[in-house]
């Protein structure tokens, strides 16, 4: 079948196998262009590591590091008559990079939230593995069912206490508009903190030391993101704000729990990037294309295969680490600089939507949105006539 972008609204609803495929080798080429750190991880367990930051952690370990990996992820597969998620294509493509190269690659495709899940990648590493060194916690979901309850648990972006309205670039219209946010309930904060928390990973951590299958001084990475004042409504005296605490207190833990091996055990921000989610959150398309804008014209624009190039090199595996108060990791300290957020607000009071290509980088917004599913990819020719199906090579 000939596949084009089906764009419903801030939805893409299909993705391009050849395009996926294209996309992973740009990433895995530029890791492999770059110099490493000395100190390396050599078995690297991935939750969450078909898209995003999860993807470029586990393309960075594998063809920067030549660890090997095991990677859980929650994809659909393609049928003859509908193509699969980006991730699947994306596992696909990475599994056969990673055969090719020799290096040991296994796949789980399943609900990592569940116990079921976890007791299944503990099997995997005593079988093949033994031990892991580095952990990487990457899941991004609307929604959690707690493994031991069954309850299942929603997550919402608003703020605490007083709603708010803000500008907003409308991606399905094309249009800058204000929009109202409610504050939110406490069920709604109670239930963010549970599904984008550090509940989870504390969890997972717990089992996979309690099954002896951390090696000693592993570390562990989750990833967060931490703005400034343009962002500060929704990601910071919000509910994602309480989840964010919630990340700080299991890292906390986790180090008291992997003390005995010499654990470490970091939250880890990084930069604002484009993410089917983040067109239907109030504020981060225009502040994302503005920002686009002020670091494409500094040189400083980092995509998620650069953040965590450099995360690994630079931070994690460095003695010399950029660590806040908290003792997270920041990785998007550029983005963070007061001169790139003065500018970034520059253009958020200027446009209107009359001047959002002038002003700001909304085409390389959308550029990178399609890209995510394998669209708009150089090189490759969306008029051929391609196959949906694609299979992950040991997928256990």
């Amino acid at each position: 079948m000939v596949i084009k972008p089906k764009v419903r609204g801030f939805i893409c609803t299909n993705a391009h196998p050849t395009g996926c495929a294209q996309h992973v080798k740009e990433q895995i080429d530029y890791v492999k262009s770059q110099p490493q750190s000395d100190n390396k991880p050599k078995k690297v367990l991935v939750i969450g590591a078909s898209t995003g930051y999860g993807l470029a952690s586990r393309i960075t370990a594998t063809f920067g590091n030549g660890a090997s990996t095991l990677g859980v992820f929650f994809e659909k597969e393609p049928t003859e008559k509908r193509t699969g998620s980006a991730g699947w294509y994306n596992t696909a493509a990475f599994q056969t990079a990673a055969d090719e190269a020799g290096i040991y690659s296994k796949n789980i495709n399943g609900d990592a939230f569940s116990n079921e899940i976890k007791a299944q990648v503990i099997e995997t590493i005593k079988e093949d593995l033994g031990q892991v060194d580095l952990v990487v916690y990457s899941l991004a979901s609307p929604r959690r069912t707690d493994p031991n309850t069954g309850e299942v648990y929603a997550s919402a972006l608003k703020p605490i206490g007083n709603g708010f309205t803000t500008k907003s670039l409308n991606t399905s219209k094309r249009v800058i508009e204000e929009v109202a946010v409610e504050p939110a309930t406490e069920e709604e904060i109670a239930g963010t903190i549970k599904v984008m928390g550090g509940e989870d990973w504390e969890l997972w951590m717990n089992a996979l030391s309690e099954a002896g299958v951390l090696a000693e001084g592993v570390k562990t990475v989750a990833y967060t993101y931490i703005g400034k004042k343009l962002t500060w409504p929704l990601y910071g005296k919000a509910t994602i704000g309480r989840a964010k605490e919630d990340l700080d207190r299991a890292a906390t833990e986790i180090r008291k729990v992997t003390s005995d091996i010499n654990g470490e055990a970091f939250v880890t921000s990084l930069n604002a990037v484009v993410t089917q989610a983040s067109s239907a959150i109030p504020i981060m398309p225009l502040y994302i294309s503005s920002m686009f804008k002020v670091m494409k014209d500094d040189g400083t624009h980092e995509n998620p295969i650069h953040q965590i190039q450099g995360l690994f090199r630079d931070n994690l595996y460095s003695a010399d680490r950029d660590l806040d108060e908290h003792n997270r990791i920041m990785q998007n300290l550029k983005e963070l600089e007061d001169s790139v957020q003065d500018r970034v607000q520059q253009i958020w009071d200027q446009t209107q939507t009359e001047t959002i290509d002038e002003l700001t980088d909304y085409e390389g917004y959308n550029h990178e949105f399609l890209k995510l599913f394998g669209f708009e990819v150089d090189g490759v020719d969306y008029d051929a006539d391609v196959s949906p199906l694609a299979n992950i090579n040991n997928l256990v």
